[in-house]
Formats: C-alpha cells, structure tokens, sequence
C-alpha cells in the first residue's frame, strides 16, 4: 500500500509539473506575440504546426501533379489523391500517438527533453526496442536524404526556365551551397516565418498553374489517353503516394510545439487545405496539355514564359530552399546525436558539425538529375514503409495487449468505436500500401527509372533541356547574294 501509494504521489507530482510547464508554455506563447524576434523565429503554436505540416507538404510535387495525372488519367489522379491524403492523414495521426506515449512514459521515469529533439527512431526504440530502432533510422534518413536531393535538383529545373545560358547542372552546383546554409538554422522552432512565406508561396504557385493553363486552353488535337500502360500508372499512383507522405518529420515539427497533445487532426485539416491546390492546378494542367505532359515532368516547361510564370518560378525556388532545410534538419539532428554535438548550444559549432551532410545529397543530385522518376521511386521504396506501414504496425504492436490499452496516454478517437476498428485500418493500410505502393509500385517506379538512366544517363548535363538550336550551314559553292543599289 505504502509503495502504491508512493507511485500515486509521483505521478500527481509529474502532472503537477507538466501543467505548471504548459502554464509557462502559454506565457511564453502570449509574451511572444510582443516579441519581433519571437514573432519571426520562435515558434510553437498550433498554427506554427499547421504551416509547418502544409508547407512541407507540398513543394516541387505541385509541378509533378499533372506528369502523374498524364499517367493515371483525370478520374484516377483525383480519387488517389483524396485517397492517399486521408491514409496519410490517419498515420500522421498514429505517429502522433506513439510520440505522446512514449514521451509519456519517459516523463513518469523524469527523463528531461530541455536539450534534446525526441526524432521517430528514438519514439520506435523508446517503444518496440532496438531492432524497431534500427529499422526507423534506415527508412526515415534515406527518405530524408532523397528528400532533399530532388529539392536540389528541382530548383536547378525550375531556374533553367528562368535563365537558359547555364546547364541544370550548374544551376544545381549553385543551389547546392545556397541550400547548405540552413545548416544555421538550429530546429523546427525557428521554421515560423519561413513556413508561412512558403504555404503563401506554393499557394501562388498552384493558382498561377490553374489559372495559366485554362487561359492558355487546349493545345491543338489535344489527347487523354491515360491510363495506357501498368508501368505507368503505378508510377503515377506512387508519386501521389509520395506526395501525401511528407511526414518524416512529424516527430520534429511536433516536439517544437508548446503543447504537442493537440497536433492530433493538424495533418488532416493541412492535408485539407492542400487539396484545395494539388487537384485545381493538376487537373487543369493535365485538361490543357493533355499527353504532351507525359515527356514533360515539370508542368513549367509547357507554360508560356512571361511575368506570372517567372514569379512562379522564384516563388517555388524560395519554397524550395525551405523545404530543403526541413528535410535536412532531422538528418542534422542524427548526425549531431553521433558525433556528440547535439547539446552544444553555440549556432556557429552546430552549423560547422552539420555541413558532412549536404555534401552527399549535393553530389547525388548531381548524378540523378531527373526528379520526376525519382519522386516515384522513393515513394514506392522509402515513403510506403516511413509513412504508412511501419508506424501502422507499430500503433498495432505497443497496445497489442490489454494493459497497454487500458493505460494509453491517448484513446482511440471520437470517432473510432473501438480498438479492433483501429486494428483492422491498420491491417488494411499495412496490406494495401505493401501490395499496391511497394509491390506494383516499385516495379513500376523502378522500371521508369532504369529508363531514364538508359535514356539519360548519369551525370546528365542538362536533362529534357531543348536541344540548342543550329543555325543552317550554307549550300556547298554557294555565292554571297550580289548587292543592288
């Protein structure tokens, strides 16, 4: 009884602690909106969150939207879309879970987060084990990593359209040391400022693309023969997988909240929100260029070139370079946590330390310069397993018995009647995403792949660039035109 007793007053005690931390935490929320410099660099709020889910969400896949929809067809590229963006809403709600619990069960043994960003392998380790940890760490970093190489590589193909006279290559030389300073940034806290600018910018974007291609209307004999062949309709249903997969980094952009319990439905109503831009500017782009889109994975390159286009362009160059430092930034915090410099709290040391990192997923991009397949592979082979499959099975493993479930820091939800409803969404999302987006998907995405390369090959200079243009030679004897006067 005494040592029972003894428990009961720790976790009041615990809890205690908690609310008298989210007391400070709303203070500090209510003394930022004084602070200039909170405002724009400090942030933790529900909304910080929503930016952050939304803004990461989408980036250069709005340009490969309407490649993927040539692939699928108008029907199944909207319906994949709604589809997937509610499965990816639901696993962000149960990695959410899994953070609370374990985050959870790590304050009762007075474990302290003050200096440490909680990342989704350690939440996987915290609950499942080693083996689990091991398995997150794989998936999660070299999602990340390619993550961050198709940033690089879409800026150096969003500027050619802009500016001609140097090569994609070049251009992705030079977005590669633009990109290498968000080593500065510290975390997710400092995001604010850039997650609003950039959801304000892919949302120009997506409208321009809209708006552009119905003003421009149908190109002359235009077709819609998608969907014509399997290879490429998985591949286009692996990048819609991709692009309602954007939560790698869920964990972070949770633990640099001030209240991270109410990140529960964010992602849906992020997701929600990003609807409103991927189906208008893909339907519309695919409805005015029809097939032409399937050599053209960049919607850009069929729009005519004037001022709206060119401030498009920029815009997503800017996202671009943000979205690039949110897939970077859980990579920096795995290599600060192995070589010792997590802790450290000078910006310059950090930033020094975290530099090993930029340097691979620069010359990567300089090897696979094609970002269109590449979305498709990654989201066959890495997204399906860090997104849907691995935290479905782990939400199925940590309450698979009845005493986890009866002391779950969080229930099922309102709308859920039981766990075994919540067993059976996770059983389907395991299946379906293993048999439709790695299975079918990855031999597809794979296939396309392996094409380009053989089309391409790596290190291509200037890849679906037009050929320069050859001025004719002169007819061989031929006699300069007499002048008249």
């Amino acid at each position: 009884m005494m040592r029972q007793k003894q428990g009961e007053e720790a976790i009041v005690s615990n809890m205690s602690e908690v609310e008298n931390e989210e007391q400070n935490n709303d203070q500090q929320e209510n003394q930022s909106m004084f602070s200039v410099k909170s405002f724009l660099w400090h942030g933790g709020s529900v909304w910080d969150a929503w930016f952050s889910c939304a803004s990461n969400q989408v980036a250069q896949v709005l340009l490969t939207l309407p490649y993927s929809f040539s692939q699928l067809g108008m029907v199944s590229g909207i319906v994949l879309q709604v589809f997937y963006g509610i499965m990816g809403s639901w696993t962000a709600y149960l990695i959410s879970v899994l953070y609370v619990e374990y985050r959870s069960r790590k304050e009762k043994e007075n474990v302290n987060f003050k200096n440490h960003v909680i990342q989704w392998f350690e939440v996987l380790d915290g609950l499942l084990g080693k083996y689990w940890k091991a398995l997150g760490l794989a998936f999660n970093c070299t999602f990340l990593l390619f993550g961050s190489v198709i940033q690089l590589i879409a800026c150096a193909s969003n500027i050619y359209y802009i500016n001609d006279k140097l090569d994609k290559r070049t251009w992705t030389y030079i977005f590669g040391a633009c990109c290498a300073t968000t080593v500065f940034i510290p975390s997710f806290h400092n995001y604010r400022i850039w997650s609003f600018l950039g959801l304000g910018m892919t949302t120009y974007t997506a409208w321009y693309l809209a708006i552009a291609a119905l003003v421009h209307g149908q190109v002359e004999n235009v077709t819609h023969s998608g969907p014509t062949k399997l290879v490429l309709y998985f591949t286009g249903a692996t990048n819609i997988l991709y692009t309602f997969g954007g939560h790698a980094v869920t964990v972070e952009i949770m633990h640099a909240m001030w209240k991270p319990q109410k990140f529960k439905y964010i992602y849906l109503l992020a997701t929600l929100y990003v609807f409103t831009l991927t189906i208008p500017s893909a339907a519309a782009v695919y409805w005015a260029f029809g097939d032409e889109l399937l050599n053209h994975s960049n919607a850009f390159s069929l729009l005519p070139k004037n001022a709206f286009r060119d401030s498009a362009v920029i815009l997503m160059l800017i996202h671009q370079f943000i979205t690039f430092g949110f897939a970077c930034t859980p990579l920096y915090f795995v290599w600060e946590k192995v070589i010792g410099m997590h802790d450290t709290k000078s910006i310059c040391m950090r930033a020094l330390a975290r530099l090993p990192v930029v340097i691979p997923i620069w010359f990567l991009a300089i090897i696979f310069p094609f970002f269109g397949p590449i979305n498709s592979a990654v989201g066959a082979l890495l997204v399906s397993f860090t997104v849907y499959i691995i935290p479905s099975l782990a939400h199925m493993l940590t309450y698979r018995k009845s005493s986890a479930r009866q002391n779950a820091a969080e229930k099922p939800p309102f709308f859920m009647p039981s766990w075994t409803a919540m067993y059976v969404i996770n059983a389907f999302v395991v299946v379906w995403v293993l048999v439709v987006g790695f299975g079918f998907g990855g031999w597809a995405s794979m296939t396309n792949f392996i094409k380009q390369i053989d089309t391409f090959g790596l290190f291509a200079k200037c890849y679906q660039c037009k050929p320069p243009v050859v001025a004719a030679a002169p007819p061989p004897h031929s006699h300069p035109p007499s002048l008249h006067h």
